[in-house]
């Protein structure tokens, strides 16, 4: 099987948690998104990586999209903490870590806390500064201070409404064993899955022997359909349009950042943490609105090589069905002209299923239009 980044799997939950006292210790409340940064270093998703950045390796991923250390990290993983949070907490203190809920869920053990150019870092990352953007708009209104160090994790009850789903990479590798498969394709989704992402995983399918649905699961941008309505519609494509014996659903709980180039180079890493050996990056993968070129998240992968990073990846251009041909095609393998392709916006899907109507067959499946418009009917009530 494939060694994960770094070639070591990093693990960071206690058996038994460290005692607490509210009289004497400190806690941080997290948010939802450091929360789901918090888990997958903990479960090592994120391997190599063992905690929150320091500055030293937060400045070497901005500057180099590599750890100070020379190894491969696209984004940086940081512990943002407000000014009120900064005055009770100092280096080298040991500090208790909570959920949204008041859960205890961890420690830290403090190292540095330092305040970031949040100018520089959206640049490197996002390529702009546009509040528009929604990963500057998180970024500019995240706590104006940084706190990184070791963590250790206690058992965690996050995204418990996806339990069947939920894997740790040690088990999901254990998983892939147990079927095995000693090739797998990982696919990282926030939107459900119609017909041309279909004709993207059983293309990359065929070369492999199983197939790894991914979806982030954690906070995304407020006009993405939710989760819970998405991996309805996951379950019941895999259901009714792929063999149960080379295919599987897993849920990622990451929150999206919509970086581009640098996400795809992230994605790509955690899912070969994960245990996949080939990774899918299509056209404008993790981009929004127009701040990234359309292939720009393939070309990044330029600047490695194989030591770099060791999963395969996969690139597609942008399918449609062509009605030339009555099949789903790219322009590869189509030499259909504009008005023979279909293929729909998103904001053109979202205006027809709120006007209830039901989308073309050639975009998506019937039962995966039925669960869409459910979803609109009952957000337009």
């Amino acid at each position: 099987m494939i060694k994960p980044h770094g070639n070591k799997l990093i693990n960071l939950y206690k058996s038994k948690p460290s005692e607490f006292d509210p009289k004497t210790n400190h806690v941080i409340s997290l948010t939802n998104r450091s929360v789901s940064d918090f888990l997958l270093i903990a479960n090592g998703a994120y391997s190599p990586i063992d905690g929150f950045m320091n500055e030293k390796d937060y400045l070497s991923v901005l500057k180099s999209m590599r750890l100070s250390n020379n190894i491969v990290w696209s984004l940086p993983i940081v512990l943002p903490i407000s000014n009120d949070q900064r005055k009770i907490i100092k280096n080298h203190d040991e500090v208790f870590l909570s959920n949204s809920n008041g859960n205890i869920i961890g420690k830290i053990f403090i190292s540095d806390i330092f305040k970031p150019n949040k100018s520089e870092e959206a640049l490197s990352i996002f390529l702009t500064e546009d509040l528009k953007h929604p990963g500057v708009n998180v970024l500019k209104n995240s706590g104006d201070w940084y706190v990184s160090g070791e963590i250790e994790a206690y058992q965690l009850n996050e995204f418990q409404n996806f339990s069947d789903y939920v894997y740790d990479p040690k088990d999901l590798r254990k998983h892939f064993s147990e079927r095995g498969w000693k090739t797998i394709v990982g696919f990282q989704t926030r939107n459900p899955i119609h017909r041309a992402h279909e004709y993207l995983l059983k293309c990359a399918l065929e070369q492999v022997d199983g197939l790894l649905i991914n979806p982030i699961v954690g906070d995304t941008k407020e006009d993405d359909i939710p989760a819970k309505i998405r991996m309805e519609c996951y379950q019941s494509l895999l259901k009714n349009y792929f063999p149960k014996n080379h295919a599987m659903l897993a849920v990622y709980p990451a929150f999206m950042r919509y970086a581009g180039p640098r996400e795809a180079v992230f994605h790509a890493l955690t899912r070969q943490n994960y245990g996949c050996t080939h990774f899918i990056v299509g056209r404008d993968h993790a981009g929004v609105g127009n701040y990234y070129g359309t292939y720009d998240a393939q070309k990044i992968f330029d600047n490695f090589d194989y030591d770099d990073i060791k999963i395969n990846l996969l690139f597609f251009e942008h399918a449609f069905y062509c009605k030339r041909t009555n099949s789903m095609s790219t322009s590869k393998t189509s030499i259909a002209k504009n008005e023979d392709k279909i293929f729909l916006s998103g904001t053109k899907v979202r205006e027809m299923l709120m006007n209830g109507e039901n989308l073309p067959i050639e975009f998506t499946r019937p039962e995966i239009n039925q669960i869409l418009l459910r979803y609109y009917k009952n957000e337009s009530k």
